[in-house]
């Protein structure tokens, strides 16, 4: 960004509503210009501003109930206060669609550059043009305790470059719980929109109830990328799946930003096998997207010093 006069990021991305990945207005006492709490995206934003926002919640942010939380409140204060001061804008992710998130500059050198928006709200690309599907009932034929959950309601995409193409599919479940309805399911309908990938950031960060054995084979990454926060990211039973030559064959390598004591106790041996278990993870993608590498940060300190470099991996 050094080359913009007024650096900005064009397009930010929140996946759904949860303080993990939206911030804890709660938590702290900061306040931003507009009077808003400062955590998670809203304080990014205040140091690097946005062009564009995407959710899936613009802008009545009543699916599949009206959301008034606090953190939400709050979120929509920090959009208001930027589309009016800022010039930011707004909207809701067009699942399907190839032409909401594009390149700024130089377009046309990079006709092989694609981001597809697979899913929302339970609305997910069929993988023809940009239709869709709809996976979940009709809210009208549902109890309120059997709603979508927030989860499942996650927005997903998959960012393609030459052959080489990259999965983000937010807290989307895939392990039915008990006699739960096949529809709570959203990671095998997602996976056969998505198709193979070279890589896949793990859906809810490898909680014991995401990464089923469908999807796996379906996306069959040679990398994951584990975002690690809490003891039972990843679940045992989960990377047991990921890495087992019955669910898909060939190379895959696993990183993780930031592996707990706890995990380690208990998941124990199964942990030596990956390739990285503290820093941040950059994935660089070779011109021309034949190839890519896994670049391993040291993010305790600012330097971001580069501590290991995995690959190359040839794109499929």
């Amino acid at each position: 960004m050094a080359h913009d006069p007024s650096p900005a990021i064009d397009y930010a991305y929140l996946t759904h509503f949860h303080d993990d990945h939206m911030g804890d207005a709660g938590s702290t006492t900061k306040t931003g210009k507009g009077g808003y709490k400062l955590s998670g995206i809203t304080e990014v934003a205040e140091n690097l501003p946005f062009r564009k926002m995407i959710d899936r919640g613009w802008p009545r942010y009543n699916y599949p109930v009206p959301m008034n939380d606090p953190n939400v409140a709050n979120y929509r204060a920090f959009l208001a206060w930027q589309q009016k001061n800022n010039g930011m804008t707004v909207e809701l992710l067009r699942p399907g669609h190839n032409d909401q998130i594009v390149l700024k500059r130089e377009a046309a050198k990079y006709p092989n550059f694609e981001v597809r928006n697979i899913a929302a709200n339970g609305e997910i690309w069929t993988g023809i043009g940009t239709n869709t599907k709809e996976i979940f009932p009709l809210l009208k034929d549902l109890q309120p305790a059997d709603y979508p959950t927030e989860n499942m309601c996650s927005m997903a995409i998959r960012v393609s470059y030459g052959k080489f193409d990259y999965f983000s599919g937010g807290d989307m479940p895939g392990i039915l719980k008990n006699d739960a309805p096949l529809w709570n399911d959203v990671e095998s309908s997602v996976a056969q929109a998505v198709g193979p990938v070279e890589a896949a950031i793990l859906n809810h960060h490898g909680n014991r109830d995401s990464q089923n054995a469908y999807y796996l084979a379906a996306l069959r990454p040679q990398v994951f990328v584990i975002p690690v926060w809490s003891s039972d990211h990843p679940g045992h039973d989960v990377l047991d799946r990921m890495y087992s030559e019955k669910t898909y064959a060939g190379q895959r390598d696993v990183f993780a930003t930031n592996m707990l004591d706890a995990n380690k106790q208990v998941i124990g041996e199964l942990l030596n096998r990956l390739k990285s278990s503290q820093g941040h993870i950059v994935i660089r993608v070779a011109p021309g997207g034949n190839e890519f590498r896994v670049v391993i940060l040291d993010d305790t300190t600012e330097g971001l010093r580069v501590k290991a470099v995995h690959g190359p991996y040839q794109a499929r």
